[in-house]
């Protein structure tokens, strides 16, 4: 009976380490594919082969006061570079979360997002704002009238600083690309 308790305790002790390196397996593997992607290597995802035109959009005082409503602060800069291939541009910002900043690119074309990506991610909660099920909530939409976004963006417990800070992100790159389009 003792030989039959060593062995049930032996098999239970590796199941339970077979089921517990799975599971650090797949959250390895999860982080993975979230993880930190340089600037210039989104750029160059956005136009692969190409050399897109580097510009640059002076914050005026009017746009200044636009940028206010929309972040809710003042900008950092007095310039915004941007990348260009005249069908596209391309926007990477820093805004902070709740503490640290995130790193955002945003591909807009024809007045829409068509592409948003988390690029560094800097807190220490919130994270899954960089996971495809929230940035695809993003594809296609647009600016309305007041400069919010034409539809609504579904929050995620836990992470509403970040949420905000990518949807006010989400309204920069279009308001910027709306105001090199009309240039």
């Amino acid at each position: 009976m003792t030989t039959l308790r060593a062995i049930s305790s032996f098999c239970l002790c590796l199941l339970v380490a077979s089921v517990f390196s799975c599971g650090l397996t797949s959250g390895i593997a999860v982080a993975a594919d979230y993880s930190n992607q340089e600037p210039a290597d989104f750029v160059a995802s956005v136009f692969p082969g190409l050399k897109p035109h580097v510009k640059v959009l002076w914050i005026t005082p009017d746009i200044r006061m636009a940028v206010v409503r929309i972040l809710g602060h003042e900008p950092v800069q007095l310039r915004q570079k941007y990348w260009t291939d005249n069908q596209k541009t391309v926007w990477i910002f820093d805004e902070i979360g709740k503490e640290d900043s995130i790193t955002a690119g945003f591909v807009v074309k024809d007045g829409r997002i068509e592409q948003a990506r988390v690029l560094t991610y800097r807190e220490s909660r919130g994270g899954e704002i960089r996971y495809p099920s929230f940035i695809s909530q993003f594809q296609g939409v647009a600016l309305s009238a007041d400069t919010h976004l034409n539809r609504r963006i579904d929050g995620i417990s836990g992470a509403t600083l970040s949420v905000n800070a990518m949807t006010r992100m989400t309204r920069e790159a279009l308001y910027f690309a709306q105001v090199v389009a009309e240039k």
